[in-house]
């Protein structure tokens, strides 16, 4: 009698796509290979995926709404269409200039070249400098009009920020570079999403700075046919379980190490319920 078994070596990253759309209720994950050694190139290649995740789900006549980041801007300079489409791209948050992953409206005016579409920039800040200002910036025609394509967008494409380490991309984006990280952690913020800070428990942090955000919030995307999240590395560990905790998330596009370690994170959740 003779056996013949076939051993896939991308039979593990199944199991683990499986087990992230069963324990954070998503639709699907996407889990690719960590590359030992840089974490540059598992981000690329992250990127590269999530681009694919994009393509497949891409109509004509499709908004797509996007954030700012370095995974973002991996997606957009990995992307690899086949043919043009007819898409609009529009920013989910204000900019911050000085670093090309920062300003979003650069990746917009990128995502909609390499699509053949066009974008529509938000000429605001990300953060305003009161509450008060935030909300007149909010209801000014030009950005009220692609706050309200972005509500509506078919696909958003978002990256998920830690806040724990000091290379976090999200302390280039706010205008306070002595934020205490120690108090955020004290409060329970681990991550940012949308640029808001959000609690382990997935709900967006009482912080005064989420309170300047010129940017939309994760209710107000819920509505969006996919909202896809991209993130790689093991700072993200945290942030992706809170935004999977938050329900934030239709499709998770990360590596394989970073899998891993959510599910880890998520272990206690799952044996309390």
């Amino acid at each position: 009698m003779v056996k013949i078994s076939i051993e896939s070596p991308f039979q593990s990253l199944v199991e683990l796509e499986h087990k992230l759309v069963g324990v954070g209720g998503l639709s699907d994950a996407v889990v690719v290979p960590a590359v030992s050694g840089s974490q540059e190139t598992t981000l690329q290649q992250v990127g590269r995926a999530a681009g694919n995740q994009l393509l497949q789900s891409l109509r004509d006549r499709d908004v797509i709404a996007i954030t700012g980041g370095k995974a973002i801007s991996a997606v957009v300079e990995n992307l690899q269409p086949e043919r043009k489409f007819d898409v609009t791209v529009v920013p989910l948050t204000g900019g911050v200039q000085g670093k090309f992953y920062t300003d979003v409206n650069h990746l917009a005016s990128r995502l909609a070249e390499r699509l053949g579409g066009r974008a529509l920039l938000l000429h605001a800040p990300l953060f305003a400098e009161s509450a008060a200002q935030r909300h007149l910036l909010r209801e000014m025609a030009p950005v009220r009009e692609v706050f309200d394509l972005a509500r509506r967008a078919a696909i958003a494409l978002v990256g998920i920020g830690s806040i724990l380490t000091p290379g976090s991309s999200y302390y280039d984006l706010h205008p306070l570079p002595d934020l205490d990280r120690d108090e955020l952690v004290r409060k329970g913020i681990c991550g940012e999403f949308l640029a808001h800070l959000i609690c382990a428990d997935g709900s967006v942090a009482d912080h005064p700075l989420n309170e300047r955000l010129v940017a939309l919030t994760p209710a107000e995307i819920a509505h969006c046919r996919r909202v896809i999240g991209v993130a790689a590395g093991p700072a993200k560990v945290q942030p992706i379980r809170s935004a999977l905790r938050g329900r934030f998330l239709h499709t998770l596009v990360t590596d394989e190490e970073t899998a891993s370690g959510v599910l880890e994170a998520l272990e206690p959740v799952r044996n309390v319920a």
